[in-house]
């Protein structure tokens, strides 16, 4: 069921988030390489775990619009962005890989702490407005 929360504010971040999810899923399977590109040479089966979390990011995404399954889905959000978080760090470990390529250096930089920002924002959409659900 698609309850969405009262506050304007709250409902458009959690439709902002859901579609923002569901789009960046979509791009593991359109641009996989670059995903691929950004994995941490540790882990095994780099495409399999592009689109495994590209699979999560769409369902996931998608489940936050529905009342029944958005504590969960902003759980598994959670998880999946701790999850992909080693490759934020390899990028900031590593710049001049990705620099070469045209990635700015500030931003390899900057997707750390985006990532606090990110787990807070879908904690904060999955989370029940009291009385209302």
């Amino acid at each position: 069921m698609l309850n969405l929360p009262p506050c304007p504010w709250k409902r458009a971040a959690l439709i902002f988030a859901a579609i923002s999810y569901v789009v960046t899923g979509v791009t593991h399977f359109t641009n996989s390489e670059f995903f691929v590109s950004i994995m941490p040479p540790w882990l095994p089966l780099h495409l399999e775990l592009v689109w495994l979390s590209g699979a999560a990011e769409m369902i996931l995404g998608a489940a936050l619009l529905s009342s029944r399954w958005r504590t969960m889905a902003s759980w598994g959000l959670i998880a999946l962005l701790l999850a992909v978080f080693p490759a934020n760090l390899h990028m900031a470990m590593s710049p001049e890989i990705f620099v070469l390529r045209g990635m700015p250096l500030w931003g390899l930089y900057l997707r750390l702490p985006l990532q606090v920002v990110l787990i807070a924002w879908v904690w904060w959409v999955g989370t029940p407005d009291a009385g209302s659900e």
